[in-house]
């Protein structure tokens, strides 16, 4: 994987001294700011490029639990986490923790000298247990880890890719690429009615999204209770604001039929 990077260009340095290029990154200045947080690094001002501010409180090697962790040339991969079809408490504690903000407020503070101090789950090796940045850089730390537009956050390889020609007979609703003459899955329809356990796993479409949580149904024409076919699919901003304008201008349907009645703000806890 290295001598791969190095090739492309993207690591620099010899043997366990290697780190991103500079060039790695695009022109974009998002790349540049992901680039200093994977590498703990300063993003912006005079001290760019330098190493964040760490704190040593631990001896070296002292608090370090690799566990079921394998860490080979500077990667690591933990495969120690399993659990059973019956052990439900497993897999909610598995989906809390993947499912945990990027930072914890309880161990973010202030140092006396004014600079952002957050506190490691796990100390380091050398006994690096907090780490320190001033406020502009904390600003850029927690930019890096805005997910870009677009970007599927959780990714699969292997016959679970989204082109995997053996995905449709290995996920439970059947969906995947299909050989060609194969019948695609009947999708669900925005109606109540019962539904089979495939047609449950399978994704609901924007007009039962819709349906089911603002109760409005597309699907169904308001005035003579027929079926509603799709026309055109309207996405430019101004056609959109031209249209409400006229619906507003010469009359339209109550305003309800368009949009949930409005509801009070949640009780404060």
């Amino acid at each position: 994987m290295c001598r791969h990077l190095t090739r492309k260009g993207w690591l620099e340095g010899e043997d366990e001294s290697v780190f991103l290029s500079d060039s790695a990154g695009s022109d974009d200045g998002m790349d540049a700011l992901r680039m200093s947080s994977i590498t703990y690094r300063i993003a912006t001002g005079r001290d760019a490029g330098r190493k964040v501010v760490t704190l040593k409180t631990l001896p070296g090697d002292a608090g370090s639990l690799d566990g079921d962790a394998g860490k080979v040339g500077g990667f690591s991969l933990h495969a120690g986490v399993a659990a059973e079809a019956h052990e439900s408490h497993k897999l909610e504690k598995l989906c809390r923790y993947i499912t945990r903000p990027a930072i914890s407020e309880q161990r973010l503070s202030i140092s006396p000298q004014g600079r952002v101090r957050y506190q490691l789950t796990t100390p380091w090796r050398n006994g690096t247990t907090h780490v320190e940045w001033d406020a502009v850089d904390f600003i850029a730390k927690l930019a890096a880890l805005v997910p870009p537009p677009r970007a599927h956050l959780t990714r699969f390889h292997g016959v679970f890719a989204p082109n995997a020609n053996l995905r449709a007979q290995l996920t439970p609703s059947g969906r995947g690429r299909r050989p060609a003459g194969d019948a695609a899955p009947v999708d669900a329809s925005a109606h109540d009615e019962p539904r089979s356990p495939e047609q449950k796993r399978r994704a609901m479409s924007w007009a039962q999204r819709l349906k089911r949580v603002f109760s409005i149904d597309v699907t169904t024409c308001a005035h003579c209770g027929g079926a509603v076919r799709i026309v055109a699919s309207i996405e430019d901003p101004k056609a959109i604001r031209a249209i409400l304008a006229h619906f507003e201008k010469h009359g339209a349907l109550e305003q309800a039929h368009y949009r949930p009645a409005a509801r009070a703000p949640p009780p404060a806890a």
